[in-house]
């Protein structure tokens, strides 16, 4: 298993086709490459199925070996249920900390980087009141709102959960050290990346992913028009989860992004107890209760004009995120976002060196 997670262009998705296909991650890479051909993997993958990374393998045994280190496969119990839920859920979870954390009730709370000192002071006031609630705030361990999210909850004496975009021997960013460590005390880090791994662009969107398939609902706090973390309130919304938001002033360029949730039917908060009294049934039923699948229950809505102009910008060959930037005037991180929802509702596909193409218009 580990091995096989190591493959390059091999996410969820195509990790599960290969389990489907050949019964075992063993099997899989015991078989031929006329076989490996047949699933249509990137030459990548082919070339590393041939000679997959070993010492890699090893390092995730090391780290494994180290007290409070854990691997869980989707198959173990303690495997979060609401993420397995999810359409390809992670293959494989390290988490650092205490697991059970993972199976309780948790809300995640997420926001800018550079978040005004009221925004700041916000979200973690939320958290703390969140956290004596009884549920566990789950957030991405980034400056700003993350922080202040995963401060709260560690000052009320609740549990809070770090979901990050690189492997656990690391932390980023390296400033939050402590706080990464005071996390696993109280709480755990959780990621999907093996060990060695580091912070790429392309990994945050599937860390934002995880951060919302974890939670019965996201909390946006302040957020611009372009920010990620509306990224992670539509990846929410596919999934099925809450999403509220806080309103805040006109004038307020980071409010933006919380009035165009509300204008799309996020729910408005102004207390912390207005999250309690709405997530209370399934809170209470615990983090085992089904949530049903908004792409399940609904028919695919059709793409905003900024994935449509997205699609367009890519042409019919392959092209790589910083050529998507430079045609689209948007930031890097905002474009793999992006990219991420378009691949799993199957308009693009990754394909060898970081490059997308389109498969439907």
């Amino acid at each position: 298993m580990l091995a096989l997670l190591r493959a390059p262009g091999i996410g969820p998705a195509r990790f599960d086709r290969l389990l489907e296909h050949f019964g075992s991650a063993g099997a899989a890479l015991a078989a031929d490459r006329a076989e490996w051909d047949r699933l249509g993997l990137p030459a990548a993958a082919l070339d590393y199925l041939r000679e997959p990374d070993w010492r890699g393998v090893e390092r995730d045994l090391a780290w494994l070996e180290r007290p409070g280190n854990r691997l869980l496969a989707l198959d173990d119990s303690r495997y979060p249920p609401l993420l397995r839920q999810l359409v390809h859920p992670p293959p494989l979870l390290f988490v650092c900390g205490a697991v059970d954390s993972l199976r309780a009730p948790q809300l995640a709370i997420v926001g800018t980087r550079h978040p005004t000192p009221p925004g700041r002071e916000t979200a973690r006031q939320f958290a703390a009141f969140l956290a004596e609630g009884g549920l566990t705030v789950t957030s991405g361990l980034a400056l700003g709102i993350d922080a202040a999210a995963h401060q709260g909850a560690l000052a009320a004496g609740g549990w809070t959960v770090a979901v990050t975009g690189t492997s656990l021997e690391r932390v980023y960013p390296a400033k939050h050290r402590d706080l990464a460590h005071a996390i696993a005390e109280r709480g755990a880090l959780v990621s999907e990346f093996p060990i060695g791994t580091p912070a790429l662009a392309e990994n945050f969107p599937r860390r934002n992913r995880l951060i919302s398939g974890l939670a019965l609902g996201v909390l946006v706090v302040e957020a611009a028009l372009q920010s990620g973390s509306l990224i992670t309130a539509r990846l929410a919304l596919d999934q099925g989860r809450e999403v509220f938001a806080i309103p805040g002033s006109i004038h307020n360029p980071l409010a933006k992004g919380c009035h165009a949730l509300l204008r799309q039917g996020a729910k408005l908060v102004e207390t912390a107890a207005d999250i309690l009294e709405e997530l209370g049934p399934l809170a209470a039923a615990g983090a085992g209760t089904p949530v049903a699948s908004a792409t399940a229950l609904m028919p695919p809505k059709p793409l905003d004009e900024d994935y449509r102009q997205l699609l367009a910008a890519m042409g019919d060959a392959p092209a790589a995120v910083d050529l998507l930037v430079e045609r689209c005037g948007l930031t890097a991180e905002v474009v793999s976002s992006m990219l991420l929802i378009l691949e799993l509702e199957g308009y693009v596909a990754a394909v060898p060196g970081g490059r997308y193409c389109r498969l439907k218009a």
